[in-house]
């Protein structure tokens, strides 16, 4: 027998990210979009009848939504970035209880980014030097972008020095990362190029639907593809 559609909460559901979401669930049986939710919204009623939330909203719901998840126990996938220290000390103490997909990106490709830049700072050595350069619409609204702000903590996990991020905002660009190593005579560029949405949207479903019935704690994205 066909197992049933997983139901999902929508936070954000008005926003660019919300409504790509929207449309992609439409034509994807194993998800049902079962509440919506937005600015202005009441967050707990809607989390009772879900599997899973996934939010893309504003980092400041980040309260609202926790407490909503551990009060009925459902599980999150956080999408929203430029949570502070706080904020992400309220999401560690929810995953006590809870299990969460926290990722910055949920991009096949970038998530593929993060693992070879981790992989390119081990092997290049400290000969060469790494910078961050993102580009993101105009309409963005925290800078340096989540995935920048990842790379630089992957950098910084094995170089243990600061690393120089250039942030860009312009037009309607979705979404470029470039991570730069300039060694003596040579550089290596690793970058991501995002020419649709889609790409997110499709990660984020994806990731609802294996966060399902796992333990409580933090995943990442990379822990959804199984890299």
């Amino acid at each position: 027998m066909k197992n049933s559609p997983v139901r999902v909460l929508l936070i954000g559901a008005a926003g660019r990210m919300g409504k790509t979401v929207l449309d992609l669930a439409q034509s994807d049986g194993e998800i049902e979009i079962a509440a919506q939710c937005d600015l202005g919204n009441s967050i707990e009623p809607a989390m009772k009848n879900c599997d899973v939330a996934i939010d893309f909203s504003q980092a400041d719901s980040i309260d609202e939504i926790c407490g909503a998840a551990s009060q009925h126990g459902k599980s999150l996938v956080i999408g929203t970035t430029g949570h502070s220290q706080q904020q992400r000390k309220t999401i560690e103490e929810t995953a006590h209880s809870v299990p969460i997909v926290l990722a910055s990106n949920f991009s096949v490709g970038v998530n593929v980014l993060f693992w070879l830049t981790k992989k390119a700072a081990e092997f290049l050595g400290s000969d060469f030097n790494p910078e961050i350069v993102e580009t993101h619409h105009k309409m963005k609204k925290d800078a340096p972008s989540g995935t920048a702000k990842t790379l630089a903590e992957i950098l910084k996990g094995v170089r243990s020095s600061e690393i120089p991020i250039q942030s860009i905002r312009e037009g309607e660009v979705v979404g470029e990362h470039s991570v730069i190593f300039k060694g003596p005579g040579e550089t290596l560029e690793l970058t991501h190029h995002a020419a649709d949405r889609g790409i997110f949207a499709r990660g984020a479903l994806r990731a609802a639907k294996w966060i399902v019935d796992k333990r409580p704690g933090v995943y990442s994205m990379q822990d959804v593809l199984g890299l």
